[in-house]
C-alpha cells in the first residue's frame, strides 16, 4: 500500500470536500457561477493545480516500486518537472481543467485503495465517487472544453445549479455519516 489511509479517513476527507464545495454553492450561487465560469481559463487556478499535480506525481514516482522501470525513475522525475513547466508556459488554454483532471485521477487511487478488501456495502459510496472522478479526470485531461460546456449548461438555469448543489451536499453528508458511524 502506498498511502495506507483508512476507509474512514478517506471517506471523511471526500465527504467534507463535497460538503464544503456544494454547501458554498447553495449559500452563494452568484459567486459560485462567477468562479465556475472563470475557472477553465484561470491562470491562477492552472498554476496552483498544475503545481499540485506535479508535486503529487513527483512524490508518487519517487516512492513507488517501478519494477523493471526502476532504472528510469530519474528520467521520469525530470520529465514530470519539465512537463509541468512546459505545460504551464506553452499550454495555457484550459490548463486548469487539465490539471484538475490529473488531480482527480491521482485522488482516485487512495480512495480505491482504502476500500479494497472491505466488506461494508456502504464502501461503494466511496468507490462510485472514485470511478466518477476517474471518468471525469480522463475527459478533463483529453477534452477540457467539455467542463466549460457543462458549466455553461449547469449555470444557465439556477434550478440546475441548486439541484446539483443539493445532490453533492447529500452525497457528501452520506459519506461523512458512513465514515463516522459505519466505517
Amino acid at each position: 500500500m502506498i498511502y495506507n489511509l483508512s476507509l474512514q479517513t478517506t471517506g471523511l476527507a471526500a465527504g467534507i470536500l463535497l460538503l464544503l464545495t456544494h454547501v458554498f454553492a447553495l449559500i452563494r450561487p452568484e459567486q459560485t457561477v462567477a468562479w465556475a465560469k472563470a475557472f477553465p481559463r484561470s491562470r491562477a487556478a492552472s498554476t496552483v493545480l498544475i503545481l499540485l499535480a506535479a508535486i503529487w506525481s513527483f512524490l508518487l514516482v519517487q516512492s513507488i516500486d517501478l519494477g523493471e522501470f526502476s532504472p528510469l525513475r530519474n528520467i521520469m522525475l525530470v520529465a514530470i518537472v519539465v512537463g509541468a513547466v512546459l505545460s504551464w508556459i506553452y499550454v495555457p488554454e484550459f490548463l486548469a481543467v487539465r490539471a484538475l483532471g490529473m488531480i482527480l485521477l491521482l485522488a482516485a487511487e487512495p480512495m480505491l485503495e482504502s476500500a479494497v478488501l472491505r466488506n461494508e456495502p456502504t464502501r461503494l459510496l466511496l468507490v462510485v465517487l472514485a470511478y466518477a472522478w476517474v471518468i471525469a479526470g480522463l475527459f478533463y485531461v483529453g477534452m477540457p472544453y467539455l467542463l466549460r460546456d457543462v458549466i455553461q449548461w449547469v449555470t444557465a438555469d439556477r434550478s440546475r445549479l441548486k439541484l446539483g448543489a443539493i445532490a453533492g451536499t447529500v452525497y457528501g453528508l452520506a459519506l461523512v455519516v458512513c465514515a463516522l458511524f459505519f466505517w
